[in-house]
């Protein structure tokens, strides 16, 4: 289907609201992923989608869509994919995917480049902090306008921690749904085994603080499978996956609330050199530990400084033409 025939379909079916169905109706989700630059963002939505092309470099921020049907002969699901390039330079661009009339049905997937562990915490902590901010002022906004939705937005970051789980005090759920993917893996396989425990055991405690799923990816068809099943999850309402993978020599996948903080066990370093770290927070002591073995580099190391309009990929021949007299 083309997005013309999905919009005459949904033209006629708000003019024949009775219509001839069988009153099911067709769900929409909407999901935005960001990350590193160059982190393979693409490729994940490509393979959801079940499409054969080759990525093409993301400008800024794409759109594109899949449909499914849960069953055979039923109406078929939408699901909105928006992807953020740029790694963290266009934060601001993040409020236009998310807001208030789609924010019950949004979520958010973090693709981190696990090759570049100075920049891990610096790309995480700077999307997932202007995502929350962006998100908490639209809940305070419902919170006047339609306070019944904020509520329940707000109980909803609580359902993956049932409420006896030990550490039900310990962690602050991100408010939207959250899938934190670790990409590269074959690159991230061939570290010193000492490195490879560190990254591996951070991802493990700000999932399980932030109230999200986990995935480490190997190129590996079976891992591949595992990461669809968590993103279908979210868009489409597929069943989630039961299973747990929490060796750090193998790829990780723990779906959210099914770690504990006793089983990741303390930051990766010696009692003395904690004492020495003061922080205010577990997540404070944690990025401190992460960072003294990776230190992050410059933000403006990551800020992107590529111009789109030389970008072969978009020229216009007519435009390009008008564009170069202009300057001239």
């Amino acid at each position: 289907d083309t997005l013309w025939d999905i919009a005459i379909a949904e033209v006629e079916k708000r003019e024949n609201p009775e219509g001839d169905g069988d009153g099911v109706e067709v769900s929409e989700k909407s999901m935005l992923f960001m990350g590193n630059k160059n982190g393979g963002k693409t490729t994940i939505i490509l393979r959801c989608l079940d499409r054969e092309e080759i990525p093409k470099p993301t400008l800024a921020l794409e759109y594109t869509f899949g449909r499914r049907a849960k069953r055979h002969n039923a109406p078929k699901d939408v699901a909105h994919f928006w992807e953020l390039g740029g790694g963290t330079s266009l934060l601001e661009l993040i409020r236009i995917p998310i807001t208030s009339s789609n924010i019950r049905t949004f979520a958010i997937v973090l693709v981190l480049d696990l090759s570049k562990p100075n920049e891990l915490w610096t790309t995480m902590e700077s999307l997932l902090q202007v995502t929350r901010n962006h998100v908490n002022k639209i809940l305070t906004k419902l919170e006047k306008t339609n306070p019944d939705v904020a509520t329940e937005i707000k109980q909803r970051m609580w359902n993956n921690l049932q409420k006896d789980h030990p550490d039900y005090e310990l962690v602050d759920p991100f408010p939207l749904p959250l899938v934190i993917i670790g990409s590269k893996y074959d690159i991230f396989h061939e570290f010193d085994s000492e490195m490879r425990k560190i990254i591996s055991k951070t991802l493990r405690f700000v999932s399980h603080y932030y109230g999200a799923s986990l995935v480490v990816r190997s190129p590996a068809v079976f891992f591949l499978l595992k990461a669809r099943v968590l993103i279908n999850n979210f868009a489409f309402g597929f069943d989630k996956s039961k299973s747990v993978s929490v060796d750090h020599s193998r790829p990780l996948f723990i779906p959210a609330g099914l770690d504990s903080l006793n089983q990741i066990g303390p930051p990766p370093a010696s009692d003395s050199d904690i004492g020495k770290l003061r922080a205010n927070t577990p997540l404070e002591l944690w990025k401190k530990v992460f960072e003294k073995t990776f230190p992050p580099k410059n933000s403006c190391d990551l800020q992107y400084t590529k111009d789109p309009a030389q970008d072969l990929q978009y020229a216009e021949y007519e435009v390009d033409v008008m564009r170069a007299q202009k300057n001239q």
